[in-house]
């Protein structure tokens, strides 16, 4: 059974382009009173916001760890997708009414027992694994969405290594595996 219903959902969205708008006139995050809403409004979730404009990533940023009520957490990262993300400038007022903003609700990770790279690899399930990876202080993750680019499971691994400054002949240290629920 899905996290989100219709309704959820729809609250959702609106938490997020809320926070967005109010970024727009004033600079600041939307904060809604999670008491004000439902469950599992209210319940802790991991999640990452994502916003794209014209099929081009914007901004995205997430917790992999559930930290604060969805409602919460919506407000916050909806917020730091479009006017924190160091690739990207801040979202602008132009570009607001075509940006496509989606939701990833993510599932507790799971850490992964490997010998090798390729047995990594060879652990991972495409279009349903989300990934950590570690090695040292290097960290980064994937989202499963990512698949849909990076369909083969070694491409996946090395451009997310790539994404967390792993050299090529380095394996990782240690990687976790996670699932999500995805809404647009």
């Amino acid at each position: 059974m899905p996290i989100l219903n219709d309704d959820n959902r729809d609250t959702v969205f609106a938490v997020m382009r809320r926070s967005i708008e109010q970024g727009l006139d004033n600079g600041s995050s939307y904060i809604p009173d999670s008491a004000e809403y439902p469950s599992p409004l209210n319940d802790k979730y991991a999640v990452f916001v994502t916003l794209k404009l014209k099929d081009n990533l914007r901004g995205c940023i997430g917790t992999t760890e559930a930290q604060m009520p969805l409602v919460e957490a919506v407000a916050y990262y909806a917020h730091a997708a479009a006017f924190s993300d160091p690739r990207f400038r801040p979202l602008s007022a132009d570009e607001y009414p075509d940006v496509e903003i989606s939701l990833s609700i993510l599932t507790p990770t799971t850490p992964m027992q490997f010998d090798d790279e390729q047995d990594l690899v060879s652990q991972l399930r495409p279009d349903i694994d989300g990934l950590i990876i570690e090695k040292d202080t290097r960290r980064a993750t994937f989202l499963p969405v990512v698949w849909e680019s990076l369909g083969q499971p070694h491409l996946f691994l090395a451009e997310l290594k790539r994404k967390a400054g792993i050299r090529v002949d380095e394996a990782p240290d240690h990687a976790w595996r996670y699932t999500a629920e995805y809404y647009s």
